[in-house]
């Protein structure tokens, strides 16, 4: 897969160009750039959530998830390269099913929060839907696989899903959005 890093400071990127895993060169704010980065940010953001005590299966999941945002980074690193499969999303369904089996039909809204492993599962899915728009947006331009859009989009949910998992595990409960609050 690509050329590995054995230098970190190349001064190559001066210019305001990188390299990508081909060994192609191509501008730092070019659409791939952005939605590589973007997944960057978006594994780093769950490695943060992996500092908090977790489930041990939240943390597994999570864990597997780096493994396979790194797999879509590098599909996104190589044009034409496939690097996440099918069975990746089929995995992150059956989380989902997994997960909200055990949680309470939503009646309302939530706000983002709760717990601190709550606080920040929100923010990694925040940060996960831009993923998503700079995935979208490369699509428009260049050829990306479909399977890699539905990845970030199926995660996406599941990052929702946990963060109310994670709620009920500190032993709190969802923060309801409160229609006709007093906005005084």
């Amino acid at each position: 897969m690509g050329h590995r890093l054995t230098q970190i400071a190349t001064r190559t990127g001066d210019d305001g160009s990188t390299g990508l895993g081909d060994g192609s060169r191509t501008a730092k704010d070019s659409l791939r750039v952005t939605a590589m980065g973007d997944v960057d940010e978006l594994n780093s953001t769950i490695g943060l959530l992996l500092t908090e005590a977790l489930p041990d299966d939240v943390s597994a999941a999570l864990l597997d998830i780096q493994h396979d945002l790194f797999d879509l980074g590098g599909e996104l690193c190589i044009p034409g390269f496939e690097n996440v499969s099918d069975a990746q999303v089929l995995k992150l369904d059956a989380l989902l099913a997994q997960h909200n089996a055990t949680l309470p039909r939503l009646q309302e809204f939530i706000l983002p929060g709760g717990s601190r492993g709550a606080a920040l599962a929100h923010v990694a899915r925040t940060v996960c839907r831009r993923a998503e728009r700079a995935i979208v947006a490369l699509g428009h331009a260049e050829t990306v696989r479909p399977v890699c859009r539905q990845y970030v989009n199926r995660l996406s949910d599941l990052l929702f899903v946990l963060s109310r998992v994670l709620n009920r595990h500190a032993g709190g409960l969802d923060v309801l959005w409160q229609k006709g609050r007093s906005k005084g």
